[in-house]
């Protein structure tokens, strides 16, 4: 299967909209119970921002998109569009960590690497732009892909802004230099 990236456009959101719905109701089972991953659709979400400054990935094989994920340079850490204590402040690239965010793969999709690549677009486009470490809100599913990448967790949290309250792990990584 070839997987193909491009960058999203405000015309992508119905199908991208698609995905996050399936990744968060399909991906979550064995990790979250019931509540909790209706709970996940009131805190997860796209940011249109990423889109609007132009570092959110679509991925996308036999026609298909196959997942969804970006990076800001902003300082909002996690959430969508819907999402309460977003903030635009641009980050200091010598001493903030870029954001990853809203990363999501199409259950079609799961573990044949569309996640490593949005991971690994996402760390080139933050490196070239000075930026010397990620940092990412891990949903429990999320983590292991997360750790494989070379993140490591910083903190543990629950958030409660959807009614039951899901887990969460900050983690960061140090970004390469090449």
């Amino acid at each position: 299967m070839t997987f193909t990236h491009r960058l999203a456009t405000r015309g992508d959101l119905p199908a991208l909209a698609t995905v996050v719905e399936a990744a968060i109701a399909e991906l979550q089972k064995g990790f979250l119970d019931a509540g909790q991953i209706a709970s996940s659709r009131a805190i997860m979400g796209i940011d249109t921002r990423l889109v609007d400054d132009g570092t959110y990935f679509v991925i996308e094989a036999e026609g298909r998109v196959a997942g969804c994920g970006g990076w800001s340079r902003r300082a909002t850490l996690y959430g969508g569009d819907h999402s309460a204590g977003r903030d635009a402040a641009l980050l200091d690239p010598a001493v903030d960590p870029a954001k990853v965010r809203a990363m999501y793969t199409h259950p079609d999709f799961a573990r044949r690497g569309v996640g490593r690549r949005i991971l690994s677009l996402c760390e080139a486009a933050a490196r070239a732009e000075g930026f010397r470490t990620l940092e990412l809100m891990a949903t429990l599913s999320g983590r292991p892909l997360y750790e494989a990448a070379g993140f490591a967790p910083v903190e543990h949290l629950t958030d409660a802004s959807g009614g039951a309250p899901v887990p969460l792990v900050r983690m960061r990584k140090a970004i390469t230099v090449r």
